[in-house]
């Protein structure tokens, strides 16, 4: 390289302000200050150079490779990057795969773009191994043409392999794509040559998907004719043997009576519950809230199971508040009957109490007993479904454990608290919790207790039994003339229009569904015009649909479900002929 003349000397001297020997003294801090600072930069870009972590040379288009860092060593299989400054010959030889084509041609591009960015090739490694490699090289320009360039190096044979595997995959997936089309126009084939029957099968699933969505839709009316179908037989048995009950027999045929009646209530507690839960797990019950008066609500269940516990040997207590509830009458009134029902089954002696406690904007509605009780790890079982307390013998169980899973289901939709208490050998407490409505009702004509009318209402009482089976009414009227009651029966409006020759009945007892279409509340409605009197009526069905409920609701009749028992029978009708001769 020359060396500057004694004018461009002078001119540096002069440019950087040190013309004399003062002067350049007063500047040498500043240049001492400045070389340390171009030191420390200098030691910065090698550091970087050395712990970069892609390769980086320095190298020349006349002599090779100048410089290189611990990365490309590395990269290329050697300890010691002077290993690696090979001149351009042995770059063909040693390092590049494309040998010397592949540098000629990395030569006319950086001549003519003087830069060759995202460059892909493979270099040898010094073990022999081949990498891929992609290359940013760029042409520094230089007074003496040494075609001096730098070069930035990273390691893609990872990716490459990659993309190579990825590729592989996608020629597999094409080839079992082609392997599974020509299956598939092979079954194609086939299917064509099947064209007849298959338009016949999917006629036949058309219409099995059509029957299946049409049931669906009316699984309501299904419901309530399986219940009616199943429990009509039931409950005609269990009038009659309700009526051998109360009758003075031998004390042989008495106990033969007895079995009898605890075998059919058996099979109806079975039948009424498998229904039950069978509609609340197809959501064919809708809630219809309303309010209520609690005297209202709990006055009947006290009526019902009032000589249900006697008959155990049991005292029944009730405790009432003064309040209105915004509830579903039959769904609340169905829980606590299973609530009241396994109290006195599972007492053996005592008392059972049904109460009411106000808790805030609620009634926390309670049943109390002192039965067997319940152990604490018994207590999250209690609501599964067919799950009974450990009685021991067979003997000893009663019901099938469906009663509790049937009180969550509905506790459960109705969004009602369900709370347990029990101690093994004192006792239990079940209750659930009520919203308060938010107008109260005027108060009721019923007492707060529910007491026993003055004399029996029901001796010589006019009532008219209407139902579509000959079994029922045969067998309801063999109950009611022994309570007293003069009977009469007929299958529909014509034949009521004739039986009561004129005179309107006391009471009529009326099957929801009779024949041909017809309800009991259509001929209710038609007698009632007939007498031109609101005919006290109690209609007895087993379907439990909202259609059902929503009649009865419109008529103001009530509604005792198949299969009835006599007792709570016996007692809705003295208390509905009670109020009338009042």
């Amino acid at each position: 390289m020359p060396r500057p003349s004694e004018q461009q000397r002078q001119a540096l001297t002069e440019l950087l302000g040190l013309g004399s020997h003062s002067v350049r003294k007063s500047h040498y801090p500043e240049l001492l200050a400045r070389l340390e600072e171009l030191e420390t930069e200098r030691n910065r870009y090698k550091w970087l150079f050395e712990h970069a972590v892609h390769g980086i040379f320095q190298a020349s288009l006349q002599h090779g490779l100048l410089a290189a860092n611990p990365a490309l060593a590395r990269m290329l299989g050697y300890d010691d990057p002077q290993e690696v400054l090979w001149s351009l010959s042995d770059l063909a030889s040693y390092l590049f795969v494309g040998g010397a084509e592949e540098m000629q041609h990395i030569r006319q591009e950086l001549e003519h773009d003087r830069s060759l960015i995202g460059y892909e090739t493979q270099l040898k490694r010094k073990d022999g191994k081949v990498i891929d490699v992609l290359m940013n090289l760029l042409l520094k320009p230089d007074e003496e043409g040494e075609g001096l360039f730098e070069g930035f190096v990273a390691d893609i044979t990872e990716r490459k392999q990659a993309q190579q595997r990825l590729q592989q995959l996608n020629d597999e997936l094409e080839q079992r794509v082609g392997a599974r089309t020509a299956e598939l126009q092979k079954a194609n084939r086939n299917l064509l040559q099947q064209i007849v029957e298959r338009k016949r099968i999917e006629q036949a699933l058309r219409e099995a998907r059509d029957a299946a969505e049409a049931a669906n839709q009316s699984k309501d009316k299904y419901l309530a004719a399986a219940s009616h179908d199943l429990l009509q037989p039931l409950n005609a048995a269990r009038l009659l043997i309700s009526t051998l009950r109360e009758r003075s027999l031998p004390v042989a045929e008495h106990n033969l009576v007895e079995r009898s009646h605890q075998a059919l209530e058996g099979a109806e507690d079975l039948l009424s519950d498998l229904l039950e839960i069978s509609r609340l797990d197809q959501a064919a019950v809708k809630p219809d809230i309303e309010a209520y008066r609690l005297e209202d609500l709990l006055a009947p269940l006290a009526s019902e199971f009032e000589p249900v516990a006697a008959a155990a040997g049991l005292q029944l207590k009730v405790r009432l508040a003064n309040c209105t509830l915004s509830t579903d009458f039959r769904l609340l009134t169905r829980i606590l009957r299973n609530f009241l029902s396994n109290a006195c089954r599972y007492t053996e002696h005592g008392r059972i109490l049904l109460g009411a406690r106000r808790r805030g904007g609620f009634v926390e509605l309670q049943v109390w007993d002192t039965g067997q009780g319940i152990s604490q790890d018994q207590l999250q079982s209690i609501f599964l479904e067919f799950n009974q307390l450990n009685t021991g013998r067979a003997a000893q169980r009663k019901g099938v454990g469906l009663g509790l899973a049937i009180v969550e289901r509905i506790a459960r939709m109705l969004d009602y608290p369900i709370g347990v208490r029990s101690q093994p050998g004192r006792g239990s407490m079940f209750s659930i919790r009520v919203p308060l409505a938010a107008q109260s009702l005027e108060q009721s004509v019923v007492a707060a207790a529910p007491r026993s009318p003055v004399g029996d209402p029901l001796p010589g009482r006019r009532l008219l039994v209407l139902d579509n089976e000959l079994s029922i009414l045969h067998s309801m009227s063999a109950l009611l003339e022994q309570w007293g009651c003069e009977v009469l029966t007929a299958v529909d409006e014509a034949a009521a229009i004739e039986a009561l020759g004129g005179r309107a009945p006391d009471l009529i007892l009326a099957d929801f569904h009779l024949d041909h279409g017809v309800t009991g509340c259509e001929v209710l409605v038609a007698l009632r015009r007939q007498f031109a009197w609101s005919i006290p009526a109690v209609i007895i069905s087993a379907d439990r649909s909202d259609q059902c409920r929503r009649e009865l609701q419109r008529l103001g009749v009530p509604l005792l479900n198949k299969p009835v028992k006599p007792g709570k029978l016996r007692a809705v009708l003295s208390q509905m002929l009670g109020e009338s001769a009042s």
